[in-house]
């Protein structure tokens, strides 16, 4: 069945709530993102919406320039802005995570300085479907064989993937109907990256009846399946835990009673409340994780650190993930602390650390861990401690942590 312009425009409107005043569109100069841009086109000019439109250029083919001038020219061609970001490969790290990450944070610090606050991404039912064959591939859970969000936040950015229903060859088709030209990234074709395999794949699994829209319909029940785990695993931790100080507190003996794939989930929540990031830990890591917490030993991962004592279970920050994090009062410290005090010139606010605790010599009384002390936000002035609110210090200064149990709570469903 042929894909209309207008059913095209319908899957578009129904998976953008409302009309944005200004709305991002990603596009590579490939056929799913290229065709994204028409449809929007077409929709954007009845509802007033103004997009604007982002290239990045990894910098990793010499025809990467040229595709993003193509863009360039297209985007200007129906009227509207564009913008090229690139980024450049040190050589290490697994080269498309790499990219992928640096790529949303591109866009999304791009869009956040354009007071733009959502940006449309091309990713279509193939790559529900293809993600899931990789991911099946690695021996992932539910979460990870979960279709993708049409809904994404990155910081102050939401991501929005209006394509999800419609496949790509129906995309093309519309293209050439508009004699539009995209460009073919020979990686796509590259048997040395997992998705290339994928695509291999599914033409012949095709014959079993396991199609792109069987494995994406799979997909989807897997993301109702992960939302009910999440919603049961965030009411079951709702009424135990505590925020003090910027940690998670839970008594262990309800913790370790917990159901496997709660205790699971409460962790994987606990990271994203204290340190924030896009992506979870790692199967393995979350396993190593889920063992130490079980046996009461100390472990830090991904800027966290977890430790049991006096009977509770105390999640916060690790020390050294935030030595280095310096910022000028007024402004939010590691995201989460909002310092407040006497307006002196030269101050900054930096991590309490070993040389501000020293200082503190009433920090017992606070009757917080010295570990949280230490990743405890502080004022200085160059080498100088000026206060240090939560370690007994105040002097005149207050620290007030912005995050609350409720978002705890509301990070079991975020993905």
């Amino acid at each position: 069945m042929t894909l209309t312009d207008a059913a095209a425009r319908d899957a578009v409107a129904s998976a953008l709530a409302a009309p944005p005043a200004r709305l991002g569109v990603a596009v590579s100069g490939g056929s799913d993102s290229l065709a994204l841009l028409h449809i929007l086109h077409d929709w954007a000019t009845g509802t007033g919406t103004a997009l604007y439109v982002v290239t990045v250029n990894h910098g990793l083919r010499p025809e990467a320039a040229e595709e993003a001038e193509m863009v360039r020219r297209v985007a200007n061609d129906l009227g509207h802005d564009h913008t090229i970001l690139t980024w450049h490969w040190d050589g290490t790290g697994n080269l498309p995570d790499r990219a992928r990450r640096a790529r949303y944070a591109l866009m999304a610090d791009w869009a956040a300085a354009g007071d733009i606050p959502e940006i449309a991404l091309g990713h279509t039912a193939d790559d529900l479907a293809e993600t899931l064959l990789m991911r099946l591939a690695r021996g992932a859970g539910v979460d990870g064989l979960a279709a993708m969000n049409a809904r994404r936040r990155q910081g102050q950015v939401t991501f929005l993937r209006p394509l999800l229903s419609l496949r790509r060859p129906d995309l093309r088709a519309l293209l050439t109907r508009r004699g539009v030209t995209w460009a073919d990234d020979p990686s796509n074709d590259d048997p040395q990256y997992d998705r290339a395999r994928a695509r291999a794949a599914l033409t012949a699994l095709e014959p079993l009846g396991l199609t792109v829209e069987s494995l994406a319909t799979s997909a989807r029940n897997l993301a109702r399946a992960r939302d009910t785990l999440s919603a049961a695993a965030a009411a079951q931790v709702a009424g135990m835990v505590r925020a003090e100080a910027g940690d998670l507190v839970i008594p262990a003996d309800q913790f370790a009673a917990l159901p496997a794939e709660t205790r699971r989930r409460a962790l994987l929540a606990a990271i994203r409340w204290v340190a924030g990031g896009d992506y979870p830990p790692r199967g393995a890591a979350m396993l190593r994780l889920m063992d130490a917490v079980a046996a009461g030993k100390p472990m830090a991962l991904s800027g966290c650190l977890f430790a049991t004592a006096r009977g509770e279970l105390r999640i916060g920050r690790e020390p050294a993930a935030v030595a280095g994090l310096v910022c000028p009062p007024g402004t939010d410290w590691d995201d989460r602390w909002r310092l407040e005090g006497p307006e002196i010139k030269g101050l900054s606010i930096r991590a309490t650390g070993e040389s501000g605790l020293a200082l503190c010599t009433d920090w017992r009384e606070t009757s917080l861990p010295r570990t949280t002390l230490l990743a405890a936000p502080a004022v200085w002035k160059g080498d100088t401690l000026v206060a240090a609110p939560l370690a007994g210090r105040p002097e005149g200064w207050s620290a007030t942590c912005l995050r609350n149990v409720k978002q705890y709570l509301s990070c079991f469903s975020a993905h």
